[in-house]
């Protein structure tokens, strides 16, 4: 028999079904809000454990288009593997849920997470983990608490809990928490731009690109907000839950088979050698120097008398290793490297060092490399996407491919296919990017990050290099934007914040946090808290420091930006907005000013009549740079528009009068004609010629001179047609 538990939470009714569907999985549930439907399971295979201290657990985030009523598009019509949409789902509910688990369960799971039908207002990336979270807590999974998302969006300076996706298009900010009724685990953190009119007027058309970089108060202050949300949520569902909740399987925890006495002598006996094998794992992720260590200690007597295996020396030391790593820390305010706690790693910078790329940057921080290119191209290079809540497909014309080769570790092993790591990095990269970016700038930016050497946030060196990769390009950004990556160790009544950590410091550290941002605020942030809830206080502090290390990575990326020599590869473009109502006056009657422009300063320009928007290409810069100036002059002084809008077309034409003019324009319904008395009239399709016409183009042509009878007459509009008709 089903449970049935209904919940209104922020003035939204939720319902969750437990023991419907999916009844042979350890949890299940079918989660309805508004329209939308999503069916979470889990599963654990209990007689299976991993021979490994590891958690063996995959997520899977599933959307079917019939879930908005579509057919898949392209050729097979079936849903193939996942998009990155799905992807990043996924790893949100993974790093949001792994927490939860007892150390040392070792027991494969799988969760997954189907979208049965969509709510196109409602937010799929919260529900989500909301019935994912539901289905492992009644599950009879070792799991006692609650978790839940919930989305930040700030519209108009006013915060809102849980944003339709409505109100999402017009917020300043995108900020996505999960946490418990008394821990937050996870944060996700996105500024995004908007523009601001600051000047309009006949003459004059200014608009201002806001970055909406938060600031760190006022950040802490949304989240505040938001944790508090997660408490009142989290105490309702576990309390409502608690009827449908299973009776918990008590499974063995994996147990490590080394003895304290063996942890004990490998402490008292090899301190020294220990310290010595941090320091050179300090310099690379991937380093042998315990496992040398271990099979050395394995030869010595008393391991050979008693027979204990290098497994457990190798055990032992890496568990000697991690408490020293964390007393160096927070005893001795020193790091395996040798650092200061707030010190950053040296940095070199060098860019457009390809010769046939449009732009690029070897960005390297200490033993962490990053080769940032750049490549522009037009609104065609776009990637289209689908998302199921949308109705159509949408264009991606900004783009960050991460790849992360295994030399870049010292790792043998062949480049496959992007895996779920290298789409999460290189969308955060996108987002702490993103909104630098002058909203006004309409072509096509694709970023690749190639990892070279990892040790330590290769995700933020893409960051750091992608901005000035972006700035190398000509590409109109507001601010160079750094990152740096963030972590801390506790211990008791204690704690330190480390800057630009090392992946040593992130394997045996609490807390791991990526910063990105310009130096007045924050543009994007990540933060995965490994032993459970943080303060507040601790965020504040953590966030302080983090600017500090951002400040002095920005102040190296200037120096760098201002010796930037621009590829001889790149295209010479310069792209601008005027007041949409004087594109008219730039292009002239017949196309003659526009004409005269092109022929003038040897340019080819590209006009949008709708948003103002002008590019001028080239192969002379300073021509490029004349052809502008030109036409920024002409749309400041015209007044053509004004004067258009105020021609009474009842005074000049009557019905049935045949009048001359010249072809301005062709469109698929028709052609636009301009008169020889003044304004323009349209000439449709069905009225071009007796018989039918596929393409106007096959009869008229731009430039050409016609006559054509006045059919319809008003203030603003004429109607044409063919005399002969």
């Amino acid at each position: 028999m089903s449970i049935i538990c209904e919940l209104q939470l922020n003035n939204q009714k939720e319902i969750f079904q437990f023991d419907k569907v999916a009844k042979q999985s350890n949890g299940s549930v079918l989660y309805k809000v508004g329209d939308a439907v999503l069916l979470a399971s889990v599963v654990s295979e209990f007689d299976n454990p991993v021979s490994e201290d590891f958690t063996p657990l995959t997520i899977q985030y599933i959307e079917k288009t019939y879930a908005a009523g579509k057919i898949p598009g392209g050729y097979i019509k079936r849903e193939g593997k996942p998009s990155d949409y799905e992807t990043l789902t996924s790893r949100i509910i993974d790093r949001s849920l792994r927490p939860l688990f007892p150390e040392g369960y070792v027991y494969p799971t799988t969760i997954t997470v189907m979208v049965l039908s969509v709510d196109r207002e409602l937010d799929l990336q919260v529900l989500a983990l909301n019935a994912a979270s539901a289905a492992l807590f009644v599950s009879d999974l070792p799991i006692e608490k609650s978790i839940c998302g919930v989305r930040v969006g700030r519209v108009d300076n006013n915060i809102i809990l849980n944003p339709t996706n409505s109100q999402m298009e017009n917020s300043t900010l995108d900020l996505y928490l999960a946490g418990s009724a008394s821990e937050l685990l996870m944060i996700e953190m996105q500024a995004l731009s908007d523009e601001e009119i600051i000047e309009s007027s006949m003459e004059t058309f200014v608009k201002k690109h806001n970055i909406n970089d938060i600031n760190e108060n006022d950040l802490l202050e949304a989240i505040e907000l938001a944790q508090r949300y997660l408490t009142t949520a989290n105490k309702a569902y576990e309390q409502s839950f608690e009827i449908a909740k299973k009776d918990k399987v008590l499974v063995p925890l994996f147990e490590k088979t080394i003895s304290d006495e063996l942890l004990s002598y490998v402490r008292s006996n090899f301190r020294t050698e220990t310290i010595e094998a941090i320091s050179k794992l300090a310099k690379k992720e991937r380093a042998i120097e315990l496992k040398e260590l271990a099979k050395s200690i394995a030869t010595n007597e008393y391991c050979s008398t008693n027979e204990i295996s290098q497994k457990d020396i190798y055990e032992a030391i890496s568990i000697f290793k991690k408490e020293l790593v964390r007393e160096m820390i927070l005893v001795n305010n020193k790091r395996a490297d040798g650092r200061g706690l707030k010190e950053v790693r040296p940095i070199s910078i060098e860019t457009n060092i390809l010769p046939s790329a449009h732009s690029s940057c070897l960005f390297t921080r200490g033993e962490t490399q990053a080769l940032v290119i750049g490549t522009l191209g037009n609104e065609k290079d776009a990637q289209m996407y689908e998302l199921l809540g949308q109705k159509s497909a949408m264009n991606e014309s900004f783009m960050v491919h991460y790849n992360f080769p295994g030399f870049s570790v010292g790792e043998a092993k062949p480049i496959f296919s992007v895996g779920r790591r290298e789409l999460g990095h290189g969308n955060l990269a996108k987002r702490s990017l993103q909104s630098s970016i002058d909203n006004d700038f309409s072509d096509t930016v694709r970023l690749v990050s190639e990892i070279l050497e990892s040790n330590g946030s290769s995700s933020m060196a893409t960051v750091c290099g992608g901005s000035l990769a972006l700035k190398a390009a000509g590409v109109p950004i507001v601010s160079l934007i750094a990152g740096i990556a963030m972590g801390a160790v506790f211990g008791e009544n204690k704690h330190a914040i480390l800057t630009d950590i090392m992946g040593l410091e992130d394997h045996d550290g609490d807390v791991d946090f990526k910063v990105a941002g310009t130096s007045n605020g924050i543009t994007a942030l990540q933060m995965d808290i490994k032993l459970g809830g943080v303060s507040l206080e601790f965020l504040k502090e953590a966030l302080e420091q983090a600017k500090e290390g951002r400040i002095h990575i920005l102040n190296i990326m200037e120096k760098a930006a201002d010796e930037i020599v621009t590829s001889e590869a790149l295209p010479l473009i310069e792209q601008f907005k005027i007041d949409p109502s004087k594109i008219f006056s730039v292009i002239g009657k017949a196309g003659s000013v526009i004409r005269e422009i092109i022929e003038k300063f040897q340019v080819s320009i590209d006009l949008d009549k709708e948003t103002g928007n002008v590019k001028i290409t080239g192969k002379e810069k300073q021509n490029i740079y004349d052809a502008g100036e030109y036409i920024k002059n002409i749309s400041s002084n015209s007044k053509t528009f004004a004067k258009k809008e105020k021609i009474n077309f009842d005074d000049l034409y009557k019905v049935d009068q045949i009048v001359k003019g010249k072809v301005l324009r062709i469109t698929d319904f028709g052609a636009f004609i301009e008169l020889e008395q003044g304004g323009e009239g349209l000439l449709h399709i069905s009225k071009v010629a007796k018989e039918r016409i596929e393409q106007i183009s096959d009869v008229l042509s731009i430039d050409q001179d016609i006559e054509v009878k006045i059919l319809k007459v008003s203030r603003d509009r004429i109607e044409l047609s063919n005399p002969l008709i």
